[in-house]
């Protein structure tokens, strides 16, 4: 048992350092998309010479020699083992080398990696530096055509010849050597135990592999792309770049005439606000800036109330005005009202739509909270009303102000009922992961209500899903009893029934299948705030469905479905994706977030 125990703590451990490789080169490299190009993260096991050997996940680099060897000839007497460990690696021919799995990323902006000399080896004929795809691995880098090195023996750099030039000290045993390419100007360093050497290259090409090379035998290696703390700063580095382009940015000169350009803007921040239904300010913008409002004043305060239901989470009421102050609109576009269907069945396991919470006066606060209730037994009804009230009181405040949102953020969302709820992120006993299956079939199949029956509706089906299903039908006699008087039955029937609605429109469309899943598994779990499923329920998913809502009806009416300010930003997120595909490194200090937030 000890043993499986300290096993399961190793690979804790390794999930935890492999967590942290990724968080910390994700820091350094933001703008890198590694699905289109992948950042080097080890040496290759192919892309190597065969006197190269690799261990360690493939981060240390050992010199094993060749045919020769004396791995390959051991009954060599020890003298004459001696004198072949004399000749070798006297000559180019004995010289290995290996690329990392991957080439540079311009997107990057500057890359940096480091190799420790675990041992110098005899001679200490080391090579470290870049390499271009298919560059001959039977050489130290910096030997060929678009090779460049920095070695060890003399400290000479060597671009692309045979010739070196003095550049910085020798290293041996001990030192941590750091290889630097930035990819706005092409040119790149090194360091050494964190000291900066100064610029040894310029004019790179694009695509080069960190490259290491090796000739002696004894010479060991360690490499560090990133997983650990590099001794040279480089994020101080990464600052200065990042602030050099920011002022070029702002330093952009401007055609001369600056009134229309002022203007332009401004007309960009009046429709900004006009789009996302910000009626009193941008009626005040217009007066200070005399930009006109091309939409009535009453379709923006439409539009901005229904945005304020669903940011509310009253998604049913949302639906009804549009329906009646958009006719249409819904019934042309299936793909949205299911969207929207889908967010308010997860409202009614929040208790926010008005479906669950029925009576603005009273009713229960979600299924969910039902659930939650019933499992611990909570003693008072009051527990189970104490959130709707919230919620009714917000009801009341939108119906009686039903002015400006005016920049404001949407309240939290409304707490569970009070109680001690199951610590659980565990699915209800005896139940199963959700699938569609269950409100698939059996919606009417039983006249009247039984055990675990719906009134009116029958026995859920339990085909794919008894467990879950007979649990929470086992919810509604007992809601009946512990909760008299709560509307906690009524709310689950209304659930159920409002579920087999859901599944029907899902069949119809056969879109967004994850989507409905991933609503119905919050029934699965006790407590769902609490689950795996939960982050449904954060508030700041309605802000999508709010947005999409938006964007159709204003497209509905003849508008652009997305703002100038937003569209902007896309053009400009997308040029600097197509700069990362050109190799234009530049890309990487250009933070659209950060000079916005300015």
């Amino acid at each position: 048992m000890a043993a499986m125990g300290s096993g399961r703590g190793t690979m804790d451990s390794l999930n935890q350092v492999q967590s942290d490789t990724v968080d910390r080169l994700k820091l350094l490299y933001p703008n890198v998309n590694e699905e289109e190009t992948p950042l080097p993260r080890s040496w290759s096991t192919k892309d190597k010479f065969s006197y190269i050997g690799l261990s360690q996940n493939n981060l240390r680099v050992h010199y094993k020699g060749g045919a020769q060897g004396p791995g390959r000839r051991p009954h060599l007497p020890y003298l004459h083992l001696r004198l072949w460990m004399y000749r070798h690696g006297k000559t180019h021919k004995d010289a290995a080398s290996v690329r990392a799995t991957h080439p540079i990323p311009a997107a990057c902006g500057l890359y940096y990696f480091e190799v420790r000399i675990v041992s110098k080896g005899r001679d200490g004929y080391m090579g470290i530096g870049l390499s271009a795809h298919g560059v001959n691995m039977n050489r130290l880098p910096g030997w060929d055509k678009h090779s460049y090195g920095y070695h060890g023996d003399d400290g000479h750099s060597f671009c692309s010849s045979g010739t070196g030039q003095p550049y910085g000290p020798t290293f041996t045993t001990g030192d941590v050597i750091g290889c630097g390419v930035n990819l706005v100007d092409n040119t790149c360093f090194y360091t050494k135990n964190g000291h900066h050497l100064g610029i040894a290259f310029r004019g790179l090409p694009a695509n080069l592999y960190p490259t290491v090379g090796l000739q002696t035998p004894g010479e060991v290696v360690d490499a560090n792309f990133g997983q650990q703390p590099f001794v040279f700063d480089i994020e101080d580095m990464l600052r200065e770049l990042r602030a050099r382009t920011r002022l070029t940015i702002d330093e952009f000169p401007l055609p001369d005439e600056q009134g229309q350009w002022q203007q332009v803007l401004h007309r960009m921040v009046s429709t900004y606000l006009v789009h996302h239904g910000y009626c009193s300010t941008a009626q005040a913008f217009s007066r200070a800036t005399g930009q006109p409002i091309d939409e009535d004043i009453a379709s923006i305060k439409n539009r901005q109330r229904i945005s304020k239901l669903v940011l509310a989470g009253r998604i049913g009421e949302a639906v009804e005005a549009t329906r009646r102050l958009y006719p249409g609109l819904l019934e042309r576009d299936h793909e949205l009202l299911f969207i929207l269907k889908c967010r308010q069945f997860v409202e009614m396991v929040n208790g926010s739509d008005s479906e669950v919470i029925g009576d603005k006066a009273g009713g229960s606060n979600g299924v969910a909270t039902s659930v939650i209730s019933h499992t611990s037994r909570a003693p008072d009804c009051p527990a189970h009303t104490n959130g709707v009230s919230e919620a009714a009181g917000e009801a009341g405040e939108l119906d009686a102000a039903r002015t400006d949102v005016d920049m404001a953020a949407p309240g939290p969302a409304p707490s569970p009922a009070p109680g001690p709820a199951p610590s659980s992120a565990t699915p209800q006993p005896n139940g199963a992961p959700l699938e569609s299956a269950w409100w698939s079939a059996g919606a009417g199949e039983a006249g009247a209500a039984g055990p675990g029956g719906v009134a009116g509706g029958g026995a859920l089906p339990v085909k794919g899903m008894p467990g879950v299903t007979a649990s929470l039908a086992a919810l509604v006699p007992d809601c009946r009893r512990d909760a008299e008087g709560c509307g906690a039955r009524a709310s689950v029937e209304r659930m159920l029934a409002f579920g087999r609605e859901l599944y029907a429109m899902s069949q119809k469309l056969h879109h967004h299948k994850t989507m409905l899943e991933d609503a119905f598994s919050l029934l699965a779990y006790s407590n769902p705030w609490d689950s795996p499923v939960g982050w449904q329920l954060e508030p700041v998913r309605r802000e999508a469905v709010c947005e999409a809502l938006n964007s159709a009806i204003l497209e509905s009416q003849g508008m652009q479905w997305i703002s100038p300010v937003e569209a902007c930003v896309s053009h400009s997120r997308e040029l600097l994706r197509r700069m990362a595909r050109a190799a234009l490194g530049a890309c990487a200090f250009a933070d659209l977030p950060a000079l916005l937030r300015r």
